[in-house]
């Protein structure tokens, strides 16, 4: 056999490999991204069974918070002893969550079952997208990290249809039982195509203290978000208590991650301009994105009339365009390697489609609404999983992980603020219109706080239209009032400096370690 055809065909080999691997690691960010859409529409009917109305925000905040704080942890840990071991262990964290999720007998079992899932699901994430920046150089990966933005596309869509389909038919239970299956599938891909470089170290040395803190800092933190305006009035004790916690235990973390010795957030990774630029800019993006996206299927039901069903299928031009526009910028970012102007241009798409939301009244046709949300859809695309691409260019291979960790850390923050305080606005809001609108509005409507789209369409005809034009007045706006967030984040990404993607690895792929579907990564010799 000639050199030549041997080249290719190690060539053949690599890249089989890779999309091999690429496969499992598709299929483990499904697992992380489906978990945190598929219960919201059983979630009625999980808590009517399970008696416990009272808990069911924590069903959600308690993966949120579990996921959040342990990203960063994953990161760094992945730096330092290898990524291989740690995706499986998550992986296996997450199945055991499942088990425990679909034998839950009570609430506070589910709840116990959903923080098990979130010590996984955070590492599916991180991981997946660090592993990709162990096997492909940053001008391919551009593709990928397309594809990867895509799962969440598609789980968003597919999470609450999946939720409900399952909820009326084999039962609630099923929606954590169907995460075995593809589990046991992304395990054996971690397994047996997963063989990655350990890297060169002693002893590891363990940021405990900075995890502590980090936990601390960031649980105040996604409480105040959660419970600030619901379960508590923002002036409470409790509510300030959280606040000055999320302060001291946040400074105290800084301190310590200025001393130890391989901190989880190395305070190093802030000297960089383009981790900073792109961290704030996808921090306030994302307070956008989930702050708008958490309440459109709710606005669809109460003010288009549509069921749960139907909203979910209202939302799949933006899923759609999201998807196209995910997969297309990279590929254009590996064909071309240039990438600034994407995050830009889908930041002002954002700006524009939020402008356009605000502007929705219940008589406007379906048809305008579902062109809105594509917009929006196709902005999103264009930037969120390049602005990973640009951090994890910015440094090299052997601090990727932790880089990644610690801009989707911040992300997830955002996510986390938007929803909540959104959510807390938009309600707040509410009661004051129908307080205004109607004199006695509990009264009126059987309780505001108990409102459903059947409670809702079973009103006399004069109530229901002041209610539903007191939900589109209270919502709406608030679309127009994160605009500036947006605004704010396309001038960020102007100082944005393009660098070139590099066209190889730290570590690169040597022939001899290249095996038939199998990818093995080893160190170069300088």
């Amino acid at each position: 056999m000639t050199t030549g055809t041997t080249t290719r065909k190690q060539s053949s080999d690599s890249r089989r490999g890779i999309i091999l691997l690429f496969i499992g690691l598709m299929l483990s960010m499904l697992l992380a991204s489906l978990s945190q859409t598929v219960l919201s529409s059983a979630m009625p009917t999980i808590v009517g069974e399970l008696n416990g109305v009272e808990h069911m925000l924590w069903v959600m905040t308690a993966y949120i918070l579990a996921s959040t704080i342990v990203m960063p942890i994953y990161g760094k840990l992945g730096d330092l002893i290898g990524r291989k071991s740690l995706l499986i262990a998550a992986i296996s964290l997450f199945m055991a969550g499942s088990v425990i999720g679909a034998l839950a007998g009570d609430m506070n079992w589910l709840i116990a079952a959903r923080v098990v899932q979130g010590l996984g699901g955070g590492g599916l994430m991180i991981l997946s997208q660090a592993i990709i920046a162990d096997v492909v150089p940053a001008r391919e990966r551009g593709k990928y990290m397309g594809a990867m933005g895509a799962v969440f596309a598609v789980s968003s869509v597919a999470g609450p249809l999946l939720g409900g389909w399952i909820t009326e038919g084999p039962g609630w239970r099923w929606a954590f039982w169907i995460n075995l299956p593809l589990g046991v599938l992304a395990l054996a891909a971690a397994v047996f195509l997963l063989h990655l470089h350990r890297p060169r170290t002693g002893r590891p040395k363990i940021d405990g203290w900075g995890m502590a803190l980090l936990a601390a800092s960031t649980t105040s933190l996604v409480l105040v978000a959660s419970w600030g305006g619901k379960d508590f009035a923002w002036d409470s004790p409790v509510i300030i208590g959280l606040i000055i916690a999320t302060v001291v235990t946040a400074i105290a973390f800084v301190l310590v991650e200025r001393r130890t010795a391989e901190p989880i957030i190395p305070m190093s990774l802030f000297r960089d301009r383009n981790f900073n630029l792109t961290t704030i800019a996808g921090l306030l993006t994302s307070v956008a994105m989930f702050g708008a996206i958490g309440y459109l299927p709710t606005y669809l039901q109460m003010t288009v009339g549509a069921d749960a069903t139907e909203a979910g299928l209202l939302m799949i031009p933006m899923m759609g365009a999201l998807l196209i526009a995910s997969v297309g910028s990279g590929v254009l970012v590996s064909k071309y390697g240039r990438y600034k102007w994407m995050p830009i241009v889908g930041t002002v798409l954002v700006a524009v489609a939020l402008a356009l939301l605000s502007t929705l009244t219940p008589q406007t046709s379906v048809w305008l609404f579902c062109a809105y949300i594509a917009v929006f859809g196709i902005g999103l695309g264009l930037g969120m999983q390049i602005l990973v691409l640009i951090v994890q260019n910015s440094f090299p291979n052997s601090q990727v992980g932790t880089a990644t960790a610690a801009n989707n850390f911040f992300r997830q923050i955002g996510a986390t603020l938007g929803s909540a305080v959104v959510g807390s606005v938009f309600t707040s809001r509410l009661v004051a219109l129908l307080g205004e609108r109607l004199p006695d509005a509990e009264a009126a409507t059987g309780g505001v706080n108990s409102l459903t789209p059947d409670s809702l369409a079973a009103l006399p005809a004069p109530i229901y239209d002041v209610v539903v034009l007191s939900f589109n007045d209270a919502l709406m706006p608030l679309y127009l009032f994160m605009v500036p967030l947006a605004v704010v984040a396309v001038i960020l990404l102007f100082f944005v400096k393009e660098v070139p993607l590099a066209t190889t690895i730290e570590r690169d792929i040597m022939p001899e370690a290249v095996a038939e579907g199998n990818l093995q990564i080893t160190s170069r010799d300088d």
